[in-house]
């Protein structure tokens, strides 16, 4: 399973733009609001030099990166909670996704109309991030009528019921859910909701000619021209080099998979394969060994790991293996990022 995060933002603000510049898919593009009505959904590899160093020592058949979802979602305008534009649809569409990437139009041009009549790229967070807080108000009155209805006693229902009260004065208070401070077993029995505003947010702000600057209360964005990364994306990678073309994407790929907790953990399958996995920081190696195979976790005695650098450094498995650097490690052993491992069932 892939994780999967949100583009959004108001229309004409260039969220259509970074998806194909990203996925390489051809996607309607329009100086109209709504050209993107259903969302498109791209597969993209998360950029990693240590497995091209593993594969260049173990020479695979096959390498494979782990990788990323994105999904472009429909332009969102004010009052899209009580159904304005796409309202409740494009709402929904953010639901099913792990983190949310959120466009801002910072570039100029007359041709390309904004919803909001001005370019103030502050003043759209705020527009966005009520929509969504007031998502979430919407949702919590559904699950206080539901609990209500059912007039639940178990203790472990009141406690929830006493959390999301605490959660429904934030939100009230304009303070998003992923800024409260909540222990990480009450962050799994919210988990449900899918509320929009625990998701982690990277910002890009989409300039023209280098018009990047400093941002006050905002520590997880970037700065970038999305229409020359989306004339890029039409050249091949020798063509880029050559040309001497740096894309800025990579950074934000690497910031969504850092904002998700995200680590990568791999495996040599002989000569046949050298695979990156995605697992959650803090997942034990047979959680990691569930994501390389059902059967592996069902059947799990012990594994092998070595840390990446370590096996490189020694130029293989069995010199790794003779001078004691490939250490055994139970079910309940931590994968660290950038972890080697070899399953034993």
């Amino acid at each position: 399973m892939s994780f999967s995060v949100g583009i959004v933002g108001l229309p004409n603000v260039g969220k259509s733009t970074l998806f194909k510049a990203l996925t390489k898919k051809k996607v309607d593009i329009a100086s109209y609001p709504f050209t993107t009505i259903d969302p498109n959904v791209g597969i993209v590899i998360v950029p990693d030099k240590r497995i091209e160093k593993i594969a260049s020592l173990v020479k695979p058949e096959k390498i494979t990166n782990t990788i990323i979802e994105f999904v472009d979602i429909a332009g969102l305008v004010k009052n899209a909670h009580k159904g304005e534009g796409l309202g409740n649809q494009f709402l929904s569409h953010i639901r099913g996704c792990d983190a949310i990437v959120e466009v801002l139009r910072e570039f100029e041009d007359p041709n390309i109309e904004h919803t909001e009549g001005e370019i103030d790229p502050e003043k759209d967070i705020k527009t966005i991030e009520t929509e969504l807080l007031m998502k979430d108000l919407e949702t919590l009155e559904k699950i206080f009528d539901k609990t209500e209805r059912e007039a639940s006693k178990e203790k472990s229902e009141i406690k929830k019921k006493e959390f999301l009260k605490i959660i429904k004065i934030a939100l009230s208070e304009k303070k998003p859910i992923r800024e409260i401070n909540l222990s990480d077993e009450e962050k799994k029995e919210i988990k449900e909701y899918q509320f929009l505003t625990e998701k982690p947010v990277i910002y890009i702000f989409n300039i023209s000619k280098q018009q990047a600057k400093g941002r006050t209360g905002l520590c997880n964005f970037l700065s970038i021209d999305l229409k020359i990364e989306e004339e890029a994306s039409e050249f091949s990678d020798s063509e880029k080099e050559e040309l001497k073309i740096k894309s800025e994407l990579d950074q934000l790929i690497i910031a969504c998979y850092n904002a998700l907790d995200l680590i990568t953990f791999f495996t040599i399958t002989g000569k046949k394969e050298a695979r990156a996995w995605t697992l959650e920081k803090g997942s034990t190696a047979i959680k990691a060994a569930g994501k390389v195979h059902s059967d592996f976790e069902e059947r799990f005695i012990r594994a092998e790991v070595i840390p990446w650098q370590r096996l490189v450094d020694q130029g293989s498995w069995s010199k790794a293996k003779e001078k004691g650097q490939i250490k055994t490690a139970g079910k309940d052993y931590i994968v660290q990022d950038g972890d080697i491992i070899e399953f034993k069932i």
